[in-house]
This record gives C-alpha cells, sequence and structure tokens, in this order.
C-alpha cells in the first residue's frame, strides 16, 4: 500500500506541475490576447496604373494538398481551393495523392476540369508512399512553383479569402510561417466530437496565442498554415523520421531562426473524428510524435541561445503528452489508495486535497477560457468537463502506449485518420477505411472491469471522495472501451 501511496501523489503532483504550467499560458493569453500580430496591406497599384498592375505584385502560390484514401471528402477539398480568392496564374495547386483506392480516379478527373477551366493545377500520384505525408509534401516541394506553400489536410474546408488575410504576414522577410485556428464543422455531431472540440479549443486559442505572443516557440499544426518556401529549406526540409512532421519542421525554422505568426481570428473549418477508433488513432499519432520530435531536438533547444523562460516552455510543449503516462500511473494507484487504505493522516489529506483541487481547477480556467474567447456557452463547457476528464482518463492506456514507443523509439507507420465528409452519414462512409482491431481495447475493457471493482468496494464503504472518481474512471474506459467495439 506504501508503493501506491508513492506512486499516487508523485504522479498528482507531476500533473500538477503541468497544470501550473497550462495556468500560466492561460495567464499569458489574457495578458497578450489584444496584442495581434502585423498584418501588412498587400501590394496596391498606383490609381493610374493598368488593372494588371497590382497582381503583377502579389507573389505566386503553392497549395499542397496530402491526399490518402479520402474518397469522401476529395472533391469538396479541391473545390474549396479552387474558390480561393487569389489570382489564377499566382495560383499554383499540387493534389499530392498517395491514394490506393478510387480516390485518385475522383481526383484525377476533378484536376482535369479545373484544367480545362484554366487552373494551374496538378495530380501527383505516388505508388510507393515513401516518407507517407513527409514524404508526398518533399515531392511536391520539389516541383513546386511559388515562393510560399499554402498546405491543407483533406478534411479542411478553406475560406475563400484565406490568402487575402494571411499572406500580408509576410511583409516580414524574417517570417517563415503564418498558422490559423482551426475551426470545427461538426463539434455538435455527439459527445466525442464536442469533447475534441474542448481540448482542441483551447491548444488553438490558449497555448499557440500565449506562446506566438510571447514570442516563445509554437508550431506548425500540419494543415491550414502558410509557409516560405525558403525557411523549409533553409531548415532542412520536410523529414520523415518522425510521426510528426509538422512539429519537427518547425522547431527546425525557429532554432534556424525564423519567426512565426499565429492569427486567432481566422479560422479554418475543418471535420472531427466522429468514430473513437479515429479519433485514438489520431491522438495516438500525436502522441507518438511530439515525444519522437522531444528526443530528437530538445537537445538543440536546451543548447540554443535561447532565454531560459521559452527553453523551459518548449520542454513543456514537447512533451505535453507525457501526462498521459503519469495519468494511468495516478488512475492504476488511485484505486487502492482511495478505496482500501482507509482514512489518511490530517496533513495527508490536505496534500491530496490541494493537488486534486490545484489539477482540477487549472483544468477548468484553462477550458473556459478558450470558450469565452470562442462566445460559446460557459454552462454547457461546465456540464462538459466532467466528461472530458473521464474520456482522457479512458484512452491513457492507449495513449501510454504511444508515449513509452515514442521514447523507447520504435517505429510505425503513418497511420492516416478517415474522415466521412460530415454529416448523417458520415460514420458510416468512414467503415471501408477502418482498421483492424487492436488489441489494446480488450485491455480497456479490462480497465474497466478493474474500476467497476474498485467503484462497488467505494460504494459498500462509502463517502462520495471515494465513489465520485472512481465512478468518472470506471465511465471512461466504459465509454472508450465499448465505443472502441461498436465502432470496429
Amino acid at each position: 500500500m506504501a508503493l501506491a501511496w508513492v506512486g499516487y501523489l508523485s504522479a498528482l503532483l507531476l500533473l500538477s506541475a503541468y497544470g501550473a504550467h497550462r495556468l500560466w499560458l492561460t495567464v499569458r493569453y489574457w495578458r497578450l490576447r489584444e496584442r495581434g500580430p502585423a498584418v501588412a496591406a498587400l501590394p496596391q497599384a498606383p490609381a493610374d496604373a493598368p488593372a494588371d498592375a497590382a497582381i503583377a505584385e502579389l507573389p505566386v502560390v503553392t497549395v499542397q494538398l496530402p491526399i490518402y484514401n479520402e474518397r469522401c471528402v476529395a472533391e469538396r477539398l479541391i473545390d474549396a481551393v479552387a474558390a480561393l480568392d487569389w489570382p489564377r496564374d499566382r495560383l499554383h495547386i499540387q493534389v499530392l495523392d498517395d491514394s490506393s483506392d478510387d480516390t485518385a480516379a475522383l481526383c484525377r478527373d476533378k484536376v482535369a476540369a479545373l484544367r480545362r477551366a484554366g487552373y494551374d493545377i496538378e495530380h501527383r500520384h505516388r505508388q510507393d508512399r515513401q516518407g507517407f505525408k513527409a514524404g508526398a509534401l518533399e515531392a511536391g516541394l520539389a516541383a513546386s512553383k511559388g515562393a510560399f506553400v499554402l498546405i491543407l489536410d483533406a478534411d479542411f474546408v478553406v475560406p475563400s479569402d484565406f490568402l487575402r488575410a494571411a499572406m500580408g504576414c509576410f511583409a516580414d522577410p524574417r517570417v517563415g510561417m503564418v498558422q490559423t485556428r482551426w475551426a470545427h464543422l461538426n463539434r455538435d455531431a455527439s459527445v466525442l466530437t464536442r469533447i475534441q472540440a474542448l481540448l482542441l479549443d483551447g491548444h488553438f486559442v490558449v497555448d499557440q496565442t500565449a506562446r506566438a505572443r510571447s514570442g516563445h516557440f509554437f508550431n506548425f499544426n500540419g494543415t491550414a498554415g502558410i509557409w516560405r518556401r525558403e525557411a523549409i529549406v533553409a531548415a532542412g526540409g520536410w523529414q520523415h523520421d518522425t510521426l510528426t512532421e509538422d512539429l519537427d519542421l518547425s522547431y527546425r525554422a525557429l532554432l534556424a531562426g525564423w519567426r512565426f505568426e499565429y492569427l486567432l481570428e481566422r479560422e479554418t473549418p475543418a471535420e472531427l473524428p466522429e468514430d473513437m477508433n479515429a479519433f485514438k488513432s489520431q491522438q495516438f499519432r500525436w502522441a507518438k510524435g511530439s515525444l519522437e520530435v522531444a528526443k530528437k531536438l530538445l537537445p538543440a533547444v536546451l543548447g540554443s541561445a535561447q532565454p531560459w523562460r521559452v527553453k523551459l516552455d518548449a520542454c513543456f510543449h514537447l512533451t505535453q503528452n507525457l501526462p498521459y503516462l503519469v495519468t494511468l500511473v495516478l488512475l492504476l494507484c488511485a484505486a487502492p489508495v482511495l478505496v482500501l487504505a482507509g482514512d489518511m493522516p490530517s496533513w495527508l489529506a490536505a496534500v491530496h486535497a490541494g493537488l486534486l483541487a490545484a489539477t482540477a481547477l487549472t483544468f477548468a480556467i484553462y477550458c473556459m477560457t478558450a470558450q469565452r474567447a470562442l462566445r460559446r456557452s460557459p454552462w454547457r463547457t461546465l456540464c462538459l468537463l466532467p466528461v472530458t476528464l473521464s474520456v482522457v482518463a479512458g484512452i491513457s492506456l492507449s495513449q501510454t502506449q504511444a508515449v513509452l514507443e515514442g521514447l523507447l523509439g520504435s517505429r510505425s507507420a503513418f497511420v492516416r485518420t478517415p474522415k466521412g465528409g460530415h454529416g448523417a452519414r458520415a460514420a458510416r462512409r468512414t467503415r471501408r477505411y477502418r482498421g483492424a482491431l487492436r488489441g489494446i481495447v480488450i485491455a480497456e475493457l479490462a480497465l474497466f472491469a478493474y474500476f467497476s471493482l474498485f467503484l462497488l468496494l467505494a460504494w459498500w464503504s462509502g463517502g462520495w471522495q471515494r465513489i465520485v472518481p472512481m465512478a468518472m474512471f470506471t465511465a471512461g474506459f466504459a465509454y472508450v472501451g465499448t465505443r472502441s467495439l461498436l465502432d470496429a
């Protein structure tokens, strides 16, 4: 029992440290939220100049669309890009298609139609998928025509004024990348999509804004952002030795001296996974990839000339998925500690209550801050918070596997997140793209049984301080495990 106490309190202390950092980011957001980036006006021709003069001043932009088996959303993506408000002779579109199904034919037909309409668009179909998404972007960059590169994943629907709104940031020659905020097409499709939106909003409203406006390192999110081609090349290009090539390139570019800008007010809507296994595979990739990048680049960050505050924040940033491992340790130790240990000494009870309350409170403040900024209902957010914490507990097992694989250097393929095109039939459309049921689902259901046992013991022994956490843990693993089975 003593070992369980040590594990439980140690895990709670570590989670409190990450919670304190989350609170610091929230405070920085509040202090700096009005300090937006400098967005210069796009070139304007003199009043007496020919109409084409202003167009000639605009740079050529290459739009890269990395696609792999996206039959449900590929045409929507290409149509949205074709509607961009940018001169056609200044726009070069690359459909980087690694598909092995009929997506390739759909894209080929769509590209051919747009070429006949006068668009500079090409369909580049690879057969080998070497390097996965990073490999496709690398191959496309070698044939790109633009000095700037807009990258869009298949589930994004880019607004027509995107380039007009963002390109002005590049008036500063030191700016290498501009990122926009993700919005959500299907936020209210289910409890799962609402939870994802809540978590992503915290990242895009609080984390990205606080870091960008503090002059700290923040990253390109893989899509809905524009790169200066020169910055990509100077940083060493796209590399595919991690699962998060976007985070990897971002840190290499920042270490090379490039500046990034973040446009909080400019949103680019996208589709959230409505399938539990798709959600878990996406989270797995992000968690494992971030730890791979931490192993690869954290020594360079710590050895750089950056101020200690930037280095410390970068450590928290690159290891932000480590708390999933800590959470699983806490959950496994919490059951015997809270249910079997009996009454704890008063000093220990005070420490325990303080750490637990601080961790929960910082998470609540963080989420509420983001939702307030987006003018969303605070009451709906409050109701969703316990459910979110429960689901975070439920995915902690698969996320722990991702963290350990990232730390230990286990190699794995880039697994795409299936998209259904959003709508009533979205989940059915993605069924053909779902992978085989992973053994970890059985382990999640086993943990459901484990916590159910301790929930019964807690109910028998009495005390809300035992029953409530056990109920949350049990519900989390029950929901994640059963949804994984049903969505397989």
